[in-house]
């Protein structure tokens, strides 16, 4: 790539679009000489379909135009949901106030007139362009602090309680499952209600988990305490930026008669699915099988959605089989359970209990334990996968994974 092709690329890519070829070539030749990348084009249509192969940096757009109006192309661009926020610019001889009126109806930022001056039109691109970025850096810095937030709470799961953790994988393949069955455009929030939808568990004594998801809890007192764990959830939630749909998912995930009637269809939905998954697992939990335990479900959930019912008969739950392996530190990875508590040789203290799901964060700190304390290696762990399986066989892939956890 040359420097004037990198500069080019650093500055920005900028469609224009107009029926005019002199205004066409016009702006597009003094805004290359700016050093911007420049796409031009004398319909909306020729315009759309570039535009969804290589979304630009911002559009530059007239109005009055054969086949499609400036308009029509600025609305159909901002139901692309894979075009958020690209800045629309509509630059037009139409310059009466209900012309600009529309322009900004239709999801425009600004409105120059013609003929125009190139020093106002550069001037606006630059503004435009740089609120832009500022936008897109504050999106990944929320973006990347969600994440981290959201690999805590799912640490936090991991090292309260192993069995917490794998009844909340099994309820994350269920609803994944139902999701992909379906064909859900986006289940990424119904996934990530389903990880975290035992989090309020974590303030409960284990042995009231155990006896509340058997359903063999004897007290009333236990019953409340159980049952009052996804309000414990939707709380923690709540307070995180973009998670208040899953939080309430979360809220109502008891049953169809908890939940709110004017709560958004998605968190119903997201709602019920979560509702079906944990019941299926409680009573997989418990030593029923498979089978019967979805006949029970459908027989109290009636009038059951039917995709969602298909999408149950389709369903097999994926076994946990482990094999027992004593490894050093260094060949630990995520997935991996203890089998002994890991106690300091120089200290005697306890580092990590028997029973816990190795996650990044966790083989992390026995690595800076092992370095200042001491650890006798080595551990013996449950690993993922059968025994007539090289244990290591995806190991580089795996460790590439846990190191790029820890980096992050």
């Amino acid at each position: 790539m040359s420097q004037l092709e990198e500069n080019a690329r650093t500055k920005g890519g900028i469609m224009v679009v107009d029926d005019n070829p002199a205004n066409l070539k016009l702006l597009e030749d003094m805004l290359r000489q700016k050093g911007y990348q420049v796409r031009s084009f004398s319909r909306g249509r020729l315009a759309l379909t570039s535009a969804a192969k290589n979304p630009p940096d911002l559009i530059l757009l007239d109005v009055s135009m054969p086949e499609m109006s400036g308009y029509e192309v600025c609305e159909q661009v901002r139901a692309i949901e894979d075009f958020p926020g690209i800045p629309v610019l509509f630059i037009s001889a139409m310059d009466r106030t209900e012309d600009k009126i529309s322009g900004f109806r239709a999801g425009g930022v600004d409105y120059i007139a013609k003929p125009f001056q190139f020093e106002e039109v550069h001037a606006r691109v630059e503004t435009h362009l740089k609120l832009r970025r500022a936008q897109q850096a504050e999106q990944q810095l929320l973006e990347l602090t969600l994440n981290g937030a959201i690999r805590m709470l799912a640490d936090m799961v991991q090292s309260n309680s192993p069995e917490l953790a794998v009844r909340s994988r099994a309820i994350r393949d269920c609803v994944a499952w139902i999701t992909h069955r379906m064909g859900v455009s986006e289940p990424w929030q119904y996934d990530l209600a389903a990880t975290l939808c035992l989090i309020g568990c974590v303030t409960l004594p284990e042995e009231v988990f155990k006896r509340g998801y058997a359903g063999e809890i004897n007290s009333a007192e236990d019953e409340a305490m159980f049952r009052g764990h996804p309000e414990s959830a939707a709380h923690l939630l709540t307070n995180l930026p973009r998670l208040e749909p899953i939080a309430e998912m979360i809220r109502l995930q008891q049953g169809p008669g908890s939940a709110d009637q004017s709560a958004a269809s998605e968190i119903k939905f997201g709602a019920l699915i979560l509702f079906l998954a944990i019941e299926l697992d409680r009573r997989l939990y418990r030593g029923v099988d498979f089978r019967t335990a979805l006949r029970e479900i459908k027989k109290m959930q009636e009038g059951l959605d039917p995709a969602i019912s298909a999408a149950l008969d389709a369903y097999s739950p994926a076994r946990s089989d482990f094999h027992r392996e004593a490894l050093p530190i260094k060949k630990l990875f995520p997935g991996m359970v203890l089998e002994e508590d890991v106690i300091g040789e120089l200290t005697k203290v306890l580092i990590q209990r028997k029973g816990t799901v190795l996650t990044g964060t966790w083989i992390e700190r026995l690595e800076n334990f092992a370095r200042s304390q001491g650890i006798k290696e080595p551990l013996p762990v449950l690993v993922p996968g059968h025994a007539s399986v090289p244990a290591f066989e995806g190991r580089p892939r795996r460790m590439a994974e846990r190191e790029s956890a820890i980096k992050t």
